[in-house]
């Protein structure tokens, strides 16, 4: 009979107990799937033969549970936080095992592609990153659900925004409200995301006969977030009042940006909405409270669509439908464009 604790394994408790090693794992996980006589005799050889599982012991003991991972490229915008919302919603009383994967703005598929080799996952929520044919075939080689935020694919099952037309359903806003020299804060990088709002601007201003105007389109210098920040639209709105004409409204890339310009607006001692009115775009919580117009993407709504898909997929893994669900945006109206200009 061993009697070194630090020798003595599941094995020798289950040999001295007389019961099967399932057995002794069910009595240090709790189960109550263990008579009482059973469990008092397991209890008593554990304590006669001083041992002590080790955690990976005990986790290897367990029933493993699904990992599920979640890679975005950061965690700490408005956008993404209200992404995570959604997601959280549905997962957060499922009993899975949720991995966090911060891609951040510089390089995130090289960052996926060493976050992934850490280990297998079950199942992956891929937010805001565009997938070409050799990501797609690294993702099917995980042999694991994948579910596509902000972007689409053929192979998988995506949920993706209509960005041209959000730009667009604001840009006539503004044009309807008497507008005709409208400027547009952008990022600094040549996104997906970001290109098909710039094109939907145009649409928009081609269908009313108006001039694309190229000065009128202008981005900061900060790159913290690819250029979705209040600094940024700060900065570029800035470089807009340098320009004479003003422009009389601004749509931005983002509610974030939006923030930012209306202050530059208000530190050049001019006023929203009666000198320049502002539309965002995301239309996150505060745009809300501060009385911001902006394009909703339900992106609450949108994360716990996808987390829903995912469980789906889980238990069905055989299913060949595939959701390829395009989201149109909806312009929210408030106070920071409601002027009506003569």
């Amino acid at each position: 009979m061993p009697h070194n604790s630090s020798r003595v394994t599941i094995y020798d408790v289950a040999k001295e107990a007389d019961v099967a090693i399932s057995t002794v794992s069910r009595v240090l996980n709790d189960s109550p799937d263990v008579a009482v006589g059973t469990r008092t005799r397991v209890l008593e050889v554990i304590e006669m033969l001083k041992f002590r599982p080790n955690r990976v012991a005990k986790s290897l003991a367990q029933p493993r549970s699904r990992v599920i991972a979640i890679a975005i490229p950061t965690f700490t915008t408005p956008f993404h936080n209200e992404l995570l919302k959604g997601l959280r919603a549905v997962l957060a009383n499922e009993d899975e095992d949720l991995l966090l994967f911060d891609l951040g703005s510089q390089d995130p598929i090289m960052r996926l592609r060493t976050k992934l080799k850490g280990g297998t996952v079950d199942g992956l929520l891929l937010g805001g990153i565009p997938v070409d044919p050799v990501l797609a075939k690294e993702l099917k080689a995980l042999r694991a659900p994948v579910i596509l935020v902000g972007h689409h694919h053929t192979q998988f099952d995506s949920f993706y925004w209509d960005n041209a037309s959000g730009a667009c359903a604001a840009t006539n806003h503004l044009i309807a409200m008497g507008h005709t020299r409208i400027g547009m804060i952008r990022a600094y990088t040549d996104s997906y995301l970001q290109l098909r709002r710039i094109e939907g601007y145009r649409q928009a201003l081609a269908a009313h006969g108006l001039e694309y105007v190229e000065a009128l389109v202008r981005s900061g210098t900060t790159e913290k977030h690819a250029g979705f920040s209040e600094e940024h639209g700060l900065e570029a709105m800035q470089r807009l009042l340098t320009l004479n004409p003003l422009p009389t409204a601004v749509l931005t890339s983002s509610d974030v940006q939006a923030i930012g310009a209306w202050k530059a607006i208000r530190d050049a001692s001019k006023r929203v909405p009666s000198d320049i009115a502002l539309v965002g775009y995301d239309d996150i919580k505060t745009s809300t409270f501060i009385g911001l117009s902006s394009v909703d993407q339900s992106i609450e709504s949108t994360g716990r669509d996808a987390a829903e898909r995912l469980l789906y997929r889980l238990q069905n893994p055989a299913d060949p439908e595939r959701i390829d669900q395009r989201i149109v945006p909806e312009l929210r109206i408030r106070y920071s464009s409601q002027f009506t200009r003569q």
